[in-house]
């Protein structure tokens, strides 16, 4: 392993043994000194890992969610799903690997909404969707790029919050949910001027992420 991944693994680790107590001391210093003293490790080691805290802690979490997602979606053979069929598998391969961690997930989202994770937020959502996209095949470099990923993300925002209150077994009426927003905003065809031209404001942020992306 190289450096880098070492210390992607330190994170990860040090994560998945803080998300059980994300349930009783949200996402604080306390509940990363539990997770650190359940695979005993140094406390010293929570500030080299997550020098910001809990809430940084919090903000992992989403990388660890994308990068479970595309190990989820590496093993599968996409080849013969449509497009928009790809683009339903990513996002239940990604519900399903945080399925075990709602609550978590939950607080994380209250974190991204305060003035602190505010901007956080936008590219965390950018970086997944932009994921989705290229797991997906998609190629684009017009204005579709854009396009397509201000539609995703909202499709896949209100599915979160759909699947965190969601009792039904296996989440299929989240699954369903899913499916019926993306038939609603993947006509990209089908989209009027208008919502053309709202989109395109999303361009400038958008491409700020994408040139910080590579």
């Amino acid at each position: 392993m190289t450096v880098e991944a070492d210390f992607v693994a330190a994170k990860d680790r040090l994560l998945e043994a803080t998300l059980p107590n994300v349930l009783f001391d949200g996402w604080s210093l306390a509940a990363l000194k539990a997770g650190a003293k359940a695979i005993d490790l140094a406390e010293a080691e929570i500030v080299r890992l997550f020098p910001d805290g809990g809430r940084e802690a919090a903000l992992w979490l989403d990388d660890w969610a994308d990068r479970r997602m595309l190990a989820t979606l590496d093993a599968m053979d996409l080849t013969p799903l449509r497009t928009h069929e790809r683009v339903a598998a990513a996002v239940k391969a990604r519900l399903e690997a945080l399925a075990p961690h709602r609550e978590a997930v939950r607080r994380a989202i209250a974190l991204k909404a305060s003035p602190w994770g505010a901007a956080k937020a936008a590219e965390i959502v950018y970086r997944t969707v932009d994921a989705i996209w290229y797991a997906a095949g998609d190629n684009a470099t017009d204005f579709n790029f854009y396009t397509k990923r201000g539609l995703l993300a909202a499709a896949y925002g209100p599915t979160v919050l759909y699947w965190l209150n969601d009792a039904s077994e296996g989440s299929a009426d989240t699954f369903a949910f899913l499916d019926r927003r993306l038939s609603e905003v993947m006509q990209i065809p089908k989209l009027t001027q208008g919502l053309k031209r709202a989109v395109r404001h999303l361009a400038g942020p958008f491409e700020f992420l994408r040139q910080a992306r590579r």
